[in-house]
């Protein structure tokens, strides 16, 4: 008997998306606009829900891993694109916290703030920083159930050496979510 595991596969279309990609993304807009980007590509190829996330050493802007929400393909709660991204990197650099693969800084952007269950995971996934789309808020008006989270969650990850930038691009990630459930596709 095979031991059971655990297999969350990224969509076909991730390939021609990372070939695609820049070897580096500079700035923060720029980084974002690559998480948007792998939402809405994730929801145009009905792959998984409106979220995309990628982790990026912050000195030369490599991009280490990308993300995106793998929930209803893979029958997994956690498969979230925060879950993915930083699995996939802490993988690639062989080292469960990313900060001892000495890279430098390195930095987890999300298409939207973190629900519950991946704000409990980034302090312990070794980034240094997380920038993020849409707001909790969009995604709840939504109807995702993003889970209790405390009010000062910022300065709780910042207390734990974790700089936290929001709002970047907030408009175009906000606007994957809403249409994403416009559509009528399972929220969850």
């Amino acid at each position: 008997m095979q031991a059971p595991c655990i297999r969350i596969h990224l969509p076909a279309w991730i390939n021609d998306f990372l070939a695609n990609l820049p070897p580096a993304l500079d700035s923060p807009e720029q980084r974002m606009r690559v998480a948007v980007s792998l939402s809405e590509q994730n929801v145009a190829n009905d792959t998984g829900g409106p979220f995309g996330a990628l982790v990026v050493a912050v000195e030369t802007g490599q991009v280490l891993a990308l993300g995106v929400n793998r929930v209803e393909p893979g029958s997994c709660s956690s498969a979230h694109a925060e879950i993915v991204a930083l699995s996939l990197a802490q993988q690639r650099l062989g080292s469960s916290n990313l900060a001892a693969a000495g890279l430098g800084p390195i930095e987890l952007i999300s298409s939207c703030e973190p629900c519950a269950m991946c704000l409990g995971a980034i302090p312990w996934s070794g980034v240094s920083s997380l920038l993020c789309g849409a707001t909790k808020a969009d995604a709840e008006v939504a109807g995702f159930d993003e889970g209790d989270r405390a009010d000062r969650w910022i300065e709780q990850l910042v207390a734990r050496g974790i700089d936290v930038y929001t709002e970047i691009l907030r408009s175009a990630a906000a606007d994957v979510i809403s249409r994403y459930a416009r559509s009528g596709r399972r929220i969850y």
